[in-house]
This record gives C-alpha cells, structure tokens and sequence, in this order.
C-alpha cells in the first residue's frame, strides 16, 4: 500500500519551511524528504514517484561510505519513539543545538526531538570551528541543553577547550553531549571524562531512525542481539523500509517468531560486534575485511587501534593489492598534526595488537580527509584518489625504466663505435 500524500521536498536551506513540513508530517500530514543543497532535481523527482509504505512521514536519502544510494522510509510512531527513547535516557526534554546536516537522520532527529520537546532548535551556521560553535552554545535558554556531534568535531572542540578553562565550562553546561556516527576513541573519552563532559557514546543509523544505544545500552524498547557476528537491532524505532528497492528491504529486515508465538522485526545493521555483560560493543563494518596472506584483517579494527596514537586521530585505513600478500592494509592521513607518532611506531603496535597480516605496507598524506555530509570519511572518494595516486606512480615508474633501457641501449652503441 501507498501513503494517502504525496512526498514533499523540502529544501533544509529554509529552515522554517522544513521545520513546520516536518512537524506537520510526524502529525498525519504529507511525508516529506529533506533536499540538501546541490542534490539532482531529477533524483527527487523519480523519487517522489515512487510509492511509498503505509505509514511513511519522513524518507532521508543516504548513500554511506559504501557509496550505495538508499531511501529510508520512516513513521511518525517510529521517529517519536526515538526521540521519547532519547529524552528519557538523557534526563527530561530540553534545547537541541543542531550542527548536523538536517537531510541526514542524526541532524533531522534533533528537529523531532525539539518538536516533541516544544522547545526552539539552535541552529550552527558554516564549517565547524570551536570558538564559533561556543559562542552559538551560549545563546540558548533553556535549563537543559543539548548537542550532537560527530568524532572530528568533538576532537576540535577538546582541543580548543583544553587550552581555555572558560571555554570548557561552556561545554561543561551540556547536559549531554552526543557523539556518534564512527567509533569514540578511548582517547576521546578519557580527555571528555578529565573534562567532566557529559558525553553519551550513540549507535544508530537511520533505519533505526536515530540512535537507539547510548554507551552500549539500549534506549527505549530497542533489542540488541549477535547473529553470525553482525549487529541486529530489533524495536518500535525501526524504518518502515527502502523506497522503490524491495529486494533491499527483505534483505535487511527480517521477521523472526519467537518460542511465544510473537513476530519480531530485525534489521541487520551489517555492523560486527560483540555482547559483553549485557553491553554492546560495535567492532566494525563486516564488509570492511580484507584477507591479507590468508588472514582476514579487520580494517574498522586497524583504525580503532591506529587512532589512539598521537597524532594519527584522524586515519583512514583500505586495503590495497599486494603481489605477495594478495592485499595489505594502507592508511591514509592528513597533515594536520605537528606532534604525530612515527609510522615505523604505529606499525608495532598494530603488529603487537592485531598480528602481522594488519601492519600497514603504505601511509599516504593528504591535507584533508574526504568525508560525507556526516562526517564519516569518504572510503569511495578516499579509494579513488589513491588509485589515482597509485596510477601515476605506475606511470613514473614505467617512464623511468624506458628512459633506462633507452640510456643502456645508447651507452650500448657508444661503446661499439
């Protein structure tokens, strides 16, 4: 079945409009889909085309690192649910401070939350810079206050409130700084605990209409169980599906009857992980392993590993050909740190930690990571600079070796005359 409305598009550069869209969407109005600036008028209009689940009140479009472009259909029951979820584990409704793009699901959440909440959403202008973002913290009024963000901006922000007592403590009035989207290094999180940051570790994604486990608990009604080694997460806050894409849908959604009789609905997060005491802990993405002279290599694990070292914070790890070894790990950094850790350094302790199928062959430098509107790095772009890279040096090789030949060749016929 369809949705009795047709999709809207709202373009999230007028806030007001898509404020009040997405408002009267989570209320029985028309579903919406929020249009980042730049995006293909046509992409939207096939989609608005398609059909969509009973029920839908909001699709947010996400490719991933992967690349894979995805429709995500969401409820209003399913999007409300997180939001309640949220607030309950967080300790009362309260001012959101928006610095995420509001067409991705971890921006547009925070708008819900403030829906539900009544209270006005703060919104960040421009590139993240620290001093700029707490100055806009201290423009909001209400007595709770709140914020999501992504790794790399939480690390810019300690490093700015490291070096000013005032600036931290007013990142200290939050009562809950939300961080997700990758994996929060434990450097991270010792340097926000010596702060006395409130920090909350979230997992979620947008078929779970947000995060829905806070520091490896579950929020709300949200189950959590290992299949095969991959996450799956089960509760009222999952999407209704993809649109136009079925076969997707069946795939990553699956109804299981338990020994009562009652269905169950999981959705298959393509995340690796691992039940500890009750807690989730997320190891990385299952696709995300290459096989390196006949050892799989985690290459989420290579990254967890290489990032609590100085100065590489912000790597990247892929995997690349290798004529022996079939593939080698390859990291990728950029050259922001003046106090980085040796590469020769970080190759023993991947050695020590992981073994030696996951020491890096390569480390290349760029000035800025690629990344997607989230934060999360670019692995396609990343990917395709390298081959690039690669191909030029190919070419430079092979152009120093006919200039060697054609030098022998020379010197050959010098010496015969």
């Amino acid at each position: 079945m369809t949705a009795p409305h047709r999709l809207r598009a709202i373009p999230t550069e007028d806030r007001a409009w898509l404020t009040a869209a997405l408002a009267d969407a989570v209320n029985g109005g028309a579903p919406v889909v929020p249009v980042a600036p730049g995006v293909d008028p046509d992409e939207i209009l096939a989609l608005q085309q398609q059909p969509l689940p009973e029920g839908t009140a909001v699709v947010v479009r996400t490719s991933g690192s992967s690349g894979t472009p995805k429709a995500v259909a969401l409820s209003a029951d399913a999007l409300h649910a997180s939001a309640r979820a949220t607030a309950e584990r967080l300790g009362g409704h309260g001012q959101w401070l928006v610095t995420l793009p509001t067409h991705l699901i971890s921006g547009l959440q925070m708008l819900v939350r403030s829906e539900l909440a009544g209270t006005h959403p703060v919104f960040f202008d421009g590139h993240f810079d620290p001093a700029a973002f707490l100055e806009q913290a201290e423009s909001l009024e209400a007595d709770r206050r709140y914020v999501s963000l992504v790794p790399v901006q939480f690390a810019r922000l300690l490093d700015h409130v490291e070096q000013d007592p005032s600036a931290a403590d007013v990142l200290r009035r939050f009562d809950a700084v939300l961080v997700g989207g990758q994996s929060v290094s434990l450097s991270l999180r010792s340097r926000a605990h010596a702060l006395g940051i409130a920090l909350k570790r979230s997992y979620g994604m947008s078929e779970t209409a947000g995060g829905c486990v806070y520091d490896g608990v579950e929020i709300g009604d949200t189950r959590v169980r290992i299949r095969g080694g991959e996450v799956q997460l089960a509760g009222s806050a999952l999407a209704l599906g993809y649109v136009g894409d079925e076969e997707l849908t069946d795939r990553a959604f699956v109804t299981e009857t338990g020994r009562d009789g009652t269905p169950t609905r999981w959705y298959r997060t393509g995340d690796s992980g691992e039940l500890l005491g009750g807690m989730l802990t997320v190891t990385g993405r299952l696709d995300r392993v290459i096989i390196s002279g006949g050892v799989n290599v985690s290459l989420d694990e290579v990254e967890r590993v290489v990032r609590e070292q100085a100065g590489w914070e912000n790597a990247v790890a892929l995997g690349g050909p290798h004529p022996e070894w079939g593939e080698r790990v390859s990291l990728v950094v950029d050259m922001g740190s003046a106090n980085r850790a040796a590469f020769e350094q970080v190759q023993e302790t991947l050695r020590g930690a992981l073994g030696a199928a996951a020491v890096p062959a390569w480390v290349t430098e760029t000035e800025a990571i690629p990344r997607l509107p989230g934060g999360k790095p670019d692995h396609a772009a990343i990917s395709e600079w390298l081959g690039r890279l690669r191909s030029s040096f190919t070419e430079v090789r092979r152009g120093d070796s006919v200039a060697e030949t054609r030098d022998s060749i020379a010197l050959g016929e010098k010496d015969q005359t």
